[in-house]
């Protein structure tokens, strides 16, 4: 299988935004509203400050994707890269695409001396996730993350327009 590794740019924001959508289906049965998310992807790919895609390019067709976003640790000077919305289409899945993508963003840390580390969240019942992250040498840091939303969440907005 042929593909290239790459950055993403404004043109994969709609093939990333259903990658991301397939994402939250697959492993949290969770439906995103499209345009939210397209929206999104458009506004990160046009500042680079919130973060960066990494894409897997078979000819034209994202099939692979991975987000990092940074978390500045006053503890150690430097950054963390969070590895964020990791996707592979199904029908690639099992063929190294995942860790082509993932060994480039390493060597990519790895010659920026500001970043000390890579960081990621997984659905606790995502099981081939979690084995998939521990073959690649991530571990449980002992930390829970916990978090407080800002917006109004979908089931809040269906109950209050009842």
């Amino acid at each position: 299988m042929t593909y290239t590794i790459r950055r993403a740019t404004a043109a994969d924001a709609i093939m990333i935004a259903d990658l991301n959508r397939a994402l939250a289906w697959e492993s949290e049965a969770r439906e995103l509203d499209p345009d939210i998310v397209v929206r999104g992807v458009r506004a990160l790919l046009a500042d680079p400050s919130r973060g960066f895609y990494t894409v897997a390019d078979q000819d034209g067709l994202v099939i692979g994707q991975a987000l990092i976003t940074r978390e500045w640790s006053d503890w150690r000077n430097g950054w963390f890269w969070w590895l964020q919305s990791v996707y592979v289409r199904s029908e690639f899945r099992k063929a190294g695409v995942f860790r082509r993508l993932f060994e480039h963003l390493q060597a990519e840390a790895r010659a920026n001396p500001e970043v000390i580390g890579f960081r990621l969240y997984v659905e606790h019942r995502n099981s081939v996730a979690r084995q998939v992250y521990h073959a690649l040498g991530f571990h449980s840091e002992g930390y829970e993350i916990l978090g407080l939303s800002l917006t109004v969440s979908e089931q809040e907005q269906s109950s209050a327009g009842s």
